[in-house]
Formats: C-alpha cells, structure tokens, sequence
C-alpha cells in the first residue's frame, strides 16, 4: 500500500512560482514513474508532468512547458513540481499519481488517468490575476 501527501499550495499572484511536494510513504519514487495532474472547478482531471521511473525522462502538457519542471528527491522519497510564471489557467487542485501494479519501461513516462493506481489527495493552487 503507497501513500502519497502533496502539500506546498496556496495562493499567489501571476508570475509567481510554487513548488508542490509529494510525499510517499514507501520507496516509491525512484522505483516507479510519477505523475503530477491537475483539475480546476468543472474539468476533468488533466495532465500536467511525467517523470520515468529512471528519473531521467521527463513529460508536460504543452500549456506548461517551459515553466513547470518535475523533480524527484529519491533520500526523501519525494516528487517535486516547481511552477514557474504562474497564470490564472493552472488555479486547480494538483494531484500526485504513482504507477505501481503495470509494467513499466524504464524510460517511459506516463499521461493517462488509467495508467497510475495510487492518488494522492492533492493541494489546492491558486493563481490571482
């Protein structure tokens, strides 16, 4: 059973930068690929970075390339995304997902909802204009 708690929301103003953490509570994070995803009030769940269970693979969503970057501290078994150049459009609720009962290919990332088994409960951000 993995447990993961995000935490490092809250509220800022555009331009700004965050870094969410997500915590797990077995060695997780460098055994299997991570996820972060997002959903704002009355979307679906959407993609938004990928890292390979390699941790030398990397994915985004095109809206946050450039300014979003997901890392993985494997001593403290903790992804990170650091979010730069906030804008108003990435105000939602981050989840951290982790991919644990599939096969998964050591470089590969990634994006679909089906394809992790562990949730955290997310953390809400905020981006005021």
């Amino acid at each position: 059973q993995v447990q993961l708690v995000e935490s490092g929301g809250g509220l800022v103003q555009a331009g700004g930068s965050l870094r969410l953490s997500c915590a797990a509570s077995a060695r997780t994070v460098s055994i299997y690929p991570m996820g972060w995803f997002r959903q704002a009030p009355g979307k679906e769940r959407e993609f938004v970075a990928a890292l390979s269970r390699s941790g030398g693979y990397t994915r985004y969503t095109d809206s946050v390339k450039g300014r979003f970057a997901i890392s993985r501290d494997n001593a403290k078994n903790t992804v990170y995304l650091q979010m730069n150049s906030l804008k108003s459009e990435d105000t939602a609720v981050y989840y951290c997902a982790a991919r644990t009962s599939y096969t998964s290919a050591y470089d590969d990332t990634y994006t679909g909802l089906r394809e992790y088994d562990y949730w955290g409960q997310g953390t809400q951000v905020t981006v005021s204009s």
